[in-house]
């Protein structure tokens, strides 16, 4: 792939193997359009990003149902307890009493990052009674705004990260922001894993200052076999596996490519779909 790189100018890339594709890219001077399938990009140094010339699209929303069925289905584990009745079933255990008695309905979720997947989530939770309060760049609606959120941590059961990663958004949520959520709170991270203080995260874990965590993404991935995040009962790790887990994804994906080739090909480079757009870092 790097010896062929440059006489390439249309690249699609993928994070599986990123050393080898950001070689590559970094070869490929004659590279006119950069296409990935997922919507992160942050695996990819900016400078090859904004290179002069170069447009950059990307699959946000190719996957938003299945990342967000995700962080659903690691709330309900968590609150029903549900590993514990996965190991009573391999010990062959008749279960008398169950061992999660929390319920979404009643409870309440600050979501943080209310883009397509932070709406899906949204409207997931609405759906089984939990009061949703968003936090966008305007307070309004029920929402807060981007300096209010840290004062009313404690206000919430669940707090959902869906945040692109950005040089804002990397280590938001930290030790002050930990210390801050109630002790019955649980963290759930379907963003990235540079967004939370992963240390800070396993000392409250470990000391159960919070109740759990879900972590869909991790740093690094994949997260080292003797990391102290593996050992924590209270921390629940789905592999950053989400937006794998849809089967149409990939040819969504690429049916996104095929159009946008038509366009870059006719020259019609202002309608292609998801373009990165390098102030916004997304």
């Amino acid at each position: 792939m790097v010896e062929l790189a440059p006489e390439a100018e249309i690249g699609w890339f993928d994070q599986r193997h990123k050393p080898p594709m950001i070689e590559a890219i970094r070869q490929a001077q004659h590279m006119r359009w950069l296409h990935t399938g997922i919507a992160g990009l942050d695996f990819i140094p900016p400078d090859l990003l904004e290179r002069e010339g170069l447009i950059v699209t990307n699959g946000a929303g190719i996957n938003s149902s299945a990342v967000a069925e995700y962080a659903l289905m690691g709330m309900l584990t968590i609150a029903k307890d549900y590993p514990a009745i996965v190991r009573a079933q391999d010990r062959h255990e008749w279960l008398s009493e169950p061992p999660g008695t929390r319920q979404l309905a009643g409870s309440r979720a600050l979501i943080l990052g209310y883009g397509t997947i932070g709406r899906l989530i949204g409207q997931q939770l609405t759906a089984f009674g939990v009061e949703c309060v968003p936090v966008r760049h305007s307070a309004k609606d029920g929402a807060l705004g981007p300096d209010e959120w840290r004062g009313r941590l404690d206000e919430f059961d669940w707090i959902v990260l869906a945040v692109p990663s950005t040089d804002e958004t990397t280590g938001m949520i930290g030790a002050k922001e930990l210390a801050a959520m109630k002790s019955e709170a649980v963290l759930v991270n379907i963003a990235r894993g540079d967004v939370v203080d992963q240390d800070a995260l396993v000392d409250v874990l470990r000391d159960r200052r919070i109740h759990a965590a879900f972590c869909e993404v991790t740093t690094p991935e994949p997260l080292p076999a003797d990391h102290p995040l593996w050992s924590l009962d209270n921390a629940h790790i789905s592999m950053h596996l989400s937006g794998l887990s849809n089967t149409k994804g990939r040819q969504v994906a690429a049916e996104r490519f095929l159009e946008n080739c038509r366009h870059f090909l006719a020259g019609e480079d202002h309608k292609m779909i998801s373009r990165y757009d390098p102030k916004r870092g997304y």
